[in-house]
């Protein structure tokens, strides 16, 4: 896996010497939430969602600003879901990424998105945050965030806020 990563590098910094470029990709590798062991699998070696943080991990190699994801939980269990989210989460404020991404999922969008854009009848139909979406009369968005589903996500959503507030109310964080 570790040469997939290296392979941007090796296009756009040919001058790299072969050893400093393997160790960016094991940090990189490392950086996407895989362990070191992972770096020598084979791509057939790999669970979906390893699959998932490799790319990631090929995304970051050469330190982008902008960093476009194309349905990133697709197709993962909920808790790997749930993970990768944390991942990007952390990786954007952290590396000062700006993340576009595309999905359906709308745990995803709840947990990563600031400014979400809506796509229906092969355009865009409106722009903003979810609260400002939720507060829009059309139709198809009502019922994208407010059917069972969106439903669902607002109240995992809810249920994460929550939890983090008793956290930082405990007594053993000084509150």
């Amino acid at each position: 896996m570790a040469e997939n990563v290296e392979v941007p590098l090796r296009e756009f910094y040919p001058e790299i010497g072969d050893q400093l470029r393997r160790e960016i990709a094991h940090y990189k590798v490392r950086l996407s939430g895989l362990p070191d062991n992972a770096a020598d699998k084979y791509p057939s070696e790999l669970s979906g969602g390893m699959k998932k943080r490799a790319g990631l991990a090929r995304a970051l190699a050469l330190d982008p600003d902008l960093l476009f994801l194309d349905e990133p939980t697709a197709g993962l269990d909920p808790i790997g879901a749930a993970a990768f989210d944390h991942l990007t989460k952390e990786l954007q404020a952290t590396l000062g990424l700006t993340v576009f991404l595309i999905t359906h999922d709308l745990d995803t969008l709840y947990e990563i998105c600031d400014r979400v854009a809506v796509l229906a009848d092969k355009k865009v139909i409106a722009v903003g945050t979810i609260p400002e979406l939720l507060a829009t009369d059309h139709p198809w968005i009502q019922e994208y965030f407010n059917g069972p589903r969106g439903r669902a996500a607002q109240a995992s959503q809810k249920r994460g806020r929550d939890a983090a507030d008793k956290v930082d109310k405990s007594p053993d964080r000084g509150a």
